[in-house]
């Protein structure tokens, strides 16, 4: 028997946002929190965050992926985001605002993408930032000046484009065939980009509240 998702589509909206190193999913999804009402979430920040978490079991594992540039196996991504979703749904329970999360560089693959659609929750569409290597280059350099991140170097970012690429980029035509994606063209002004963001979110019927 299929297992049934933690949490209904009807009750909770969730939104992927997909895009190379670089594409500008963290600064979108600011955008998209005040405007949107979403939660923001990052499978990044909450992996890099257990990994430094005192007495996580997945804590090594996590490093070690990390530093190699590959993917972490994908019932601890999950498992992390899923246990985010319950507790902000159980913080935000009086509220009469939809729940809706902004899931931010996952999934990264498509067994991930079952995985999560499976036991998590059904999404309702991928944002998908569309912008050319060279520019995602230029971005993750300069962030790299002052980030402190172990990844923001040539040799890291030039594997994660490739891990995108050969990982990633199935996901969204995956979702492309279900009639699910928005892709927008992620270069230009960050405003820019936004105005592109809002205009497909509008014509797929979520509207800022």
């Amino acid at each position: 028997m299929a297992p049934t998702p933690r949490f209904s589509s009807d009750k909770v909206t969730v939104v992927f946002v997909l895009g190379g190193p670089g594409a500008g999913k963290g600064t979108q999804s600011e955008n998209l929190v005040r405007d949107y009402g979403f939660s923001h979430l990052s499978a990044g920040d909450l992996l890099r965050a257990e990994q430094v978490r005192e007495g996580s079991e997945y804590g090594e594992l996590i490093r070690h992926h990390i530093r190699e540039g590959t993917i972490v196996p994908m019932e601890v991504t999950v498992a992390l985001l899923s246990n985010a979703m319950a507790a902000i749904l159980e913080q935000n329970s009086s509220k009469a605002t939809p729940a809706r999360f902004l899931i931010d560089g996952f999934p990264r693959q498509i067994d991930q993408a079952h995985f999560f659609e499976e036991t998590v929750c059904v999404s309702k569409l991928v944002l998908f930032l569309s912008c050319p290597e060279e520019v995602m280059l230029s971005r993750l350099l300069k962030r790299g000046e002052t980030s402190g991140r172990d990844d923001d170097n040539i040799e890291s970012i030039r594997k994660r484009f490739r891990t995108f690429e050969q990982t990633s980029m199935p996901v969204v035509r995956e979702f492309e065939e279900k009639g699910k994606v928005i892709s927008v063209e992620a270069t230009g002004s960050k405003e820019e980009v936004y105005e592109r963001i809002k205009a497909e979110l509008k014509s797929k019927g979520v509207d800022a509240l």
